[in-house]
């Protein structure tokens, strides 16, 4: 029997909060297409992310990957800080 890879969920996002300890709050935008008007819209979520040493700020373009549950709302962890999405 074969065993399968699975790979944690990973979103790219921009760091909207910092003034929590080693906990930065991110926020992923993602476009939707309306159903009815096939029109597409942006929606956004935000996400409480580890951030060990305070490494990112407000601003920052930021990778996040799922994690094993740090805190009661902290799933996720960076992976990778200032990436640049337009390219």
């Amino acid at each position: 029997m074969e065993q399968k890879t699975t790979h944690p969920q990973s979103f790219v996002g921009v760091v909207v909060k910092t003034a929590m300890k080693d906990t930065v709050t991110v926020k992923v935008d993602r476009y939707v297409k309306n159903v009815k008007y096939k029109k597409y819209l942006v929606r956004s979520k935000k996400y409480l992310v580890h951030n060990p040493g305070n490494t990112v700020q407000v601003g920052d373009t930021v990778t996040i990957m799922a994690t094993r549950p740090i805190s009661k709302s902290k799933h996720f962890r960076i992976v990778g800080g200032k990436v640049d999405i337009r390219n």
